[in-house]
């Protein structure tokens, strides 16, 4: 989804700090087979991007980007939270492809969830008036041609390539269960392909929606109950689409409904889970951290929620057009309330 400038951000450290209940501790560091390492390793840093490259310019230093993210010795792990393109540039093939090629310079595993700007909204004519889902099919054969494999250096994670939806993944670091959700915004695309003629959502639009919504349901029960399960320290989620968008003064319901039932099933799980739950996205292009789900939030009354997740804190990273940060790293090296540090870190 495209979005326009907002000023920049002071660069800053962050410490999420959440109030919840006491966690339990695994007894032994019992290996996980989706992370190759004690599921109790202490600290453990990832990188988080999104919104990037957006256009031709940035195009041709995302690999400056890469680069700086593979000279940090703390990264082991990278998410790219979608919108690898602009929202008014081509989805051409020639595209994909040179975004696919920098992705493989990652030196560590890299996690993808699709955005909208690379299938969703590529019915637009400056777009080239693509149809979105054979434009989905293509995202998914060039970014997911091993299901269960990250990009990067290759590593296993748990796919729901059973259910059609490859780029669904789970797995487990640091005690911390992760997941990514195929959730864009456009309103997971039920806007209407309005470059195809469309001036309401076409069936074969809503049945693809409905389809990769409940994986990405399933996907949030997966990680939450491997989380319980284990005994493990936090839960994290990551997608594209912004739910709470603090740039939109006067939301309409119209333009979320989509993601209503993802956001009652992430309050029902995070409401269950002793422990902090933490939701990154990407979109909005203006880099936040607040508490949307939690008690006395708009949010609640808005998606027609009767329960909170005061345990839940978002984070969005900041987009490619702003210039502050260039990159968001994440360290997961404490307990409870300070599982997760953040630092924006800003380009060479």
């Amino acid at each position: 989804m495209e979005r326009g400038h907002i000023a920049p951000i002071t660069t800053v450290v962050l410490a999420c700090t959440l109030t919840v209940g006491a966690l339990l501790i695994a007894p032994s560091a019992k290996a996980d087979p989706t992370s190759g390492e004690p599921a109790r390793a202490h600290a453990f840093s990832f990188a988080v991007i999104g919104d990037v490259p957006y256009g031709d310019e940035a195009q041709s230093r995302f690999p400056d980007l890469i680069a700086e993210i593979n000279a940090d010795p703390d990264v082991r792990m990278v998410t790219h939270l979608g919108d690898i393109k602009s929202g008014s540039t081509t989805c051409d093939d020639q595209r994909f492809d040179a975004v696919r090629q920098d992705f493989d310079a990652f030196r560590v595993p890299l996690v993808y969830t699709p955005g909208d700007n690379e299938w969703t909204d590529c019915h637009r004519a400056n777009n080239g008036s693509y149809h979105p889902l054979e434009r989905l099919a293509r995202i998914r054969s060039l970014f997911f041609p091993r299901p269960g494999r990250t990009l990067g250096k290759p590593t296993h994670v748990f796919s729901q390539a059973d259910v059609g939806v490859p780029e669904n993944v789970r797995y487990v670091r640091a005690g911390v269960s992760f997941a990514t959700l195929h959730v864009v915004g456009s309103n997971d695309d039920l806007a209407p392909w309005f470059g195809l003629g469309e001036t309401s959502p076409a069936p074969t639009q809503i049945t693809e929606e409905r389809s990769r919504m409940r994986a990405a349901i399933a996907n949030v029960r997966a990680a939450f109950q491997r989380a319980r399960a284990s005994h493990l320290r936090g839960v994290v989620l990551q997608q594209q689409a912004d739910m709470f968008d603090p740039t939109v003064t006067a939301p309409k319901f119209d333009d979320y409904s989509a993601f209503t039932p993802l956001v009652k099933a992430i309050v029902h799980e995070s409401h269950q889970f002793d422990g902090p739950v933490y939701l990154f996205n990407g979109d909005s292009h203006r880099f936040n951290v607040d508490r949307p789900l939690a008690s006395g939030s708009p949010w609640l009354d808005f998606y027609g929620v009767d329960q909170s997740a005061d345990n839940l804190r978002r984070v969005t990273v900041d987009g490619s057009d702003l210039g502050e940060a260039d990159w968001l790293k994440v360290t997961v090296e404490g307990r409870g309330a300070d599982l997760l540090t953040f630092e924006r870190v800003p380009g060479l």
